[in-house]
């Protein structure tokens, strides 16, 4: 687990971390020291007027109070006043965070960065290892946090031969104070995420730092020091390694998203189009329904929460990093004006019976998660939050709650529209697709639309109808909601219960009471015993509590089909072939990852976004970020791990491993 870092502040009101018996920047001028130390000696200002791609990126290796990310961010809103700009993607590795209350001190002492400083205290994340995205100025500001040592986050990081690093501010605490940070290793993992032409800047002139560097394959040359120092190192990388962190057979194809075609009307399709959109990406979404949210995305509530097991395994890591994205993205579109029904009230897991309460104890020990995330609570702790009297103790998520997954849909597509970079076309089922030497068509009944560079099927249970699809291994999972009558007890329940399945608090009198699950059933017809099922399922746990005894009757239900696959991750990226793979990469039946052979890519610019079973609202924001990244060549939001473990090649790659095709 991730620790905090322990700070005080010394006469001159300047952070010192405790650790590290060294002060988090200059007593002087900390701001003007960054502002000459790392963005005018790495040129970013005339780097950004003329640079080669959509997006700049700049990588720090200390974090610290984010001075030098607020700096840059106040640079490029400067120059954006008068220049057309790439937009600012900026990594940084922090091993101690600073706790949010000492972060919003620390940076009150720079008024000029209030407006930046207020920003960043809004979404500065939880203590939890890994990557965390954070958004800013409509997606032209974007910050990726990487929690954790950087010597185990670089190798995480999730990317292909070409780098994605155009600047590095070499900071931290001095080599003296933190000499575990400044080694080989750093330097080498700094060039292997370089691309050609990168540059660095450092405040410090140890020569074993500059040696380090050389070592690595920048080249370095001393500068006058900013103050009182009297020499700081700057370099460049004349040529990028070829370093991948991604396998050839887990590599997503980067395209220019001229021509998108969305078929699907759920939340990863809304999401999607979002994505794309805040790219300036237009896209045209067809819907065989009469609005948006018709499927799995209709129910009246939906509780957003992730799934975490007691280890980090790569799906705990895919849902809570998911989970919270997905709660900023959602508080943004919220703010832009576009209004869903919801109420972040926390989810209460509840230990309801010997196997649970030993699995939530199990994760509990593990300690893998802030309680910031997830934290134990007995049973009267558990009545306490609850609003109401409960038997059980068990696991509370604070900052998960409910939404109204349809107002949802509607309200991310909305913001999707409001530039007009996404179009819809409802009513229409799309029933074929066919690959035209000039892009993919899409036939209905009455009409051929396209052709399109890119299509995007996230049809949910109607995925794998198309001959390109059909042997995606989808399972569908039927689900019925049944919407039951509040009582005078039951209508004080303050947040989301959930036992073997879910329970909400009151919405216009009424609570949301579920889910059954037919496992490869794809019907959506209401059942009167499913209804009873549900019934028979909470009473199971709290028929002798006064909330149940106060429920008044079942007065309707939704059904729908939630989809999912043996390993329940999505799946997102291009579609495979099976031949295609099998023999490009037939070495690996032979335990050989290297002689692979060029793919043909029959099926090149389409895509599957489905397979996210009960937890779309959780995870679809995030998943759809770190595709429409990978297609676009920008950094990835997700680690490596994770990137293999929703890409479509999986199932395919492991059965090639295993020899079982």
């Amino acid at each position: 687990m991730i620790k905090n870092a322990q700070i005080h502040f010394n006469e001159m009101g300047t952070p010192v971390a405790d650790n590290f018996d060294d002060v988090y920047f200059s007593n002087d001028d900390g701001l003007a020291e960054s502002h000459y130390v790392f963005f005018t000696q790495n040129k970013i200002e005339q780097r950004l007027l003329s640079h080669d791609q959509n997006h700049f990126v700049i990588a720090e290796t200390g974090f610290g109070t984010g001075l030098n990310f607020l700096n840059t961010w106040l640079q490029y809103d400067a120059l954006k006043k008068a220049h057309t700009l790439p937009r600012l993607h900026f990594i940084s590795f922090e091993k101690y965070p600073i706790n949010h209350s000492d972060l919003a001190t620390a940076l009150a002492a720079w008024p000029t960065l209030a407006q930046y400083a207020k920003q960043l205290c809004n979404q500065y994340p939880i203590s939890l290892v890994g990557c965390h995205r954070l958004e800013f100025d409509n997606g032209n500001i974007t910050l990726d946090l990487w929690f954790g040592d950087v010597h185990d986050s670089i190798p995480n990081i999730s990317c292909q031969s070409k780098g994605i690093v155009d600047a590095w501010f070499l900071d931290g605490f001095a080599p003296s104070k933190n000499p575990d940070m400044w080694q080989q290793s750093l330097f080498d993992a700094m060039a292997n995420l370089s691309r050609t032409g990168a540059t660095f800047a450092t405040f410090t002139a140890a020569g074993f730092v500059r040696r380090g560097l050389q070592q690595a394959g920048f080249e370095c040359q001393k500068v006058k020091g900013y103050g009182r120092k009297r020499e700081m190192v700057i370099g460049q990388l004349p040529q990028a390694d070829g370093y991948a962190s991604t396998p050839t057979y887990y590599e997503t194809s980067t395209t220019k998203l001229t021509n998108v075609a969305i078929i699907g009307g759920g939340i990863a399709s809304a999401c999607l189009a979002f994505q794309l959109s805040k790219r300036g990406i237009k896209s045209t979404l067809f819907c065989q329904d009469d609005s948006l949210a018709k499927g799995a995305s209709h129910n009246r509530q939906g509780a957003v929460y992730p799934n975490l097991q007691a280890n980090y395994a790569p799906s705990s890591e895919f849902y809570a990093h998911s989970f919270l994205y997905a709660k900023r993205f959602y508080e943004h579109i919220h703010s832009l004006g576009f209004e869903f029904t919801h109420q972040w009230c926390g989810v209460l897991l509840q230990a309801v019976n010997p196997s649970k309460s030993a699995q939530q104890q199990n994760l509990v020990n593990k300690g893998q998660w802030p309680d910031a995330l997830i934290r134990p609570l007995n049973a009267s702790q558990a009545s306490e939050v609850a609003g109401i009297s409960l038997p059980y103790g068990g696991l509370f998520i604070e900052q998960a709650g409910w939404v109204n997954p349809a107002q949802l849909t509607q309200a991310v597509f909305n913001a999707a529209q409001h530039n007009n970079y996404s179009q819809a076309h409802f009513n229409t089922d799309i029933e074929r697709l066919e690959k035209s030497p000039n892009g993919w068509l899409l036939h209905c009944q009455q009409h051929v639309f396209g052709p399109f560079s890119e299509v995007f099927v996230c049809a949910g249970e109607h995925t794998d109808r198309f001959e390109q699809t059909q042997f995606i291994g989808l399972q569908g999972v039927r689900g019925q909601v049944s919407h039951i009558q509040a009582g005078d007890v039951s209508s004080e329940l303050k947040t989301v219960l959930c036992h073997k399945g879910y329970f909400t608090p009151a919405l216009n009198g009424q609570h949301c009471m579920g889910a059954t699950f037919d496992k490869d059933s794809k019907s959506r017809e209401v059942s009167e015993q499913d209804n009873i099922t549900n019934r028979a399922q909470l009473d199971k746990f709290y028929a002798q509590t006064e909330f149940a005894q106060s429920l008044g009757d079942i007065t309707g239900a939704k059904a729908a089909v939630r989809c999912c696959f043996a390993d329940h991750l999505p799946m997102l990226g291009q579609m495979p072939e099976l031949n295609d793979l099998t023999s490009a990469f037939k070495n690996l039946r032979k335990g050989k990852h290297y002689g692979f052979e060029k793919l043909q890519q029959p099926f090149e610019g389409l895509h599957v976004v489905t397979g996210f079973g009960a937890r779309g609202l959780c995870s679809a924001p995030l998943a759809t970020e770190h595709l429409v990244a990978s297609l676009c060549n920008e950094p990835r939001p997700y680690s490596e791990r994770v990137h293999q473990a929703i890409h479509p090649n999986r199932f395919i790659v492991r059965d090639l491993i295993r020899n079982n095709i």
